[in-house]
């Protein structure tokens, strides 16, 4: 169609085999939608069209993806608050005829439907990151990192030590919204010998949320990114030619190790840690140089 059409927070692009979407930036704006930016929806990842009143004269053109078509919806798994659905276009009324029109048009060229075999949207790209309430999250693509805080991780966490899990080690990922009790990211272990614990805080492969830690616009896009990724380790076998070594480690920044050895001898100081715990900590540490 090549025709566009804009509405509050966002335009849309109509195209032969897809609907660029392009948000807003500004104060009123969602948060998500601007860490978004723009997405392009394939016809292929659509399985329906809907029009409806909205709120104080509007109305809502909404796509509806298929189920497993877009990591960022699944990994959201519907505890995205109604405005900050990147499915939505909010329109005045006076437009709905013209939406009509287009949501018939679109409809015409909507040929799948039912749950989709692989993602169609593309996900948010790496590197991402974000800060929890107990430590630093990190993505670079091939692997998410945690980053414990001494002000708020548990002592199970700092006992196990900052945590690195390469994509391939993982099946999945669990995101409970910072908008709701107890919300967290948890990655999801492939190997189902590996338990994990029942609360998010005690769990080395979690992080929690807190007021102001992990936000939506934050959290769930770096969500969504693991979790494609992690569906594309399962669909393309890595060759033996590509994996590491059992003995290769990832080397790390010296100025991110400088600054754990500086929070472990807070932690010292404090009493917080033992003399034998420091120095093992600290010659671990080291040893990642």
């Amino acid at each position: 169609m090549g025709d566009v059409l804009a509405g509050i927070h966002a335009a849309w692009e109509f195209e032969s085999d897809s609907v660029l979407i392009r948000y807003e930036r500004g104060i009123r704006t969602p948060k998500l939608f601007q860490a978004l930016g723009e997405r392009r929806v394939p016809l292929e990842a659509i399985e329906g069209v809907t029009l409806t009143p909205g709120r104080r004269g509007s109305v809502v053109l909404r796509l509806e993806p298929r189920p497993g078509a877009d990591p960022l919806m699944e990994a959201a798994a519907g505890q995205l608050k109604e405005s900050s659905d990147p499915y939505r276009l909010v329109l005045p009324a006076e437009r709905e005829t013209l939406a009509e029109y287009y949501a018939d048009e679109l409809r015409d060229r909507l040929t799948e439907s039912g749950p989709a075999e692989r993602h169609l949207v593309a996900a948010p790209e790496a590197p991402l990151q974000f800060k929890a309430y107990d430590g630093k999250a990190t993505f670079d693509g091939t692997a998410v990192a945690f980053r414990w805080f001494w002000t708020g991780a548990s002592s199970a966490k700092w006992k196990a030590g900052d945590q690195r899990f390469p994509i391939a080690e993982l099946g999945g990922v669990e995101w409970r919204s910072p908008e709701v009790f107890e919300g967290h990211l948890r990655l999801l272990r492939r190997d189902p010998a590996v338990p994990a614990p029942a609360q998010a805080d005690q769990d080395p492969a979690a992080v929690v949320f807190g007021l102001g830690y992990g936000p939506v616009h934050e959290s769930l896009p770096f969500a969504a990114a693991v979790l494609a990724a992690v569906r594309d380790c399962v669909a393309v076998p890595v060759s033996s030619s590509a994996m590491a070594s059992p003995g290769a480690a990832a080397r790390r920044d010296p100025a991110d190790i400088a600054e754990r050895i500086r929070h472990l001898g807070e932690l010292h100081q404090a009493g917080l840690v033992t003399d034998a715990e420091f120095s093992a900590k600290k010659a671990e540490l080291l040893a990642e140089l």
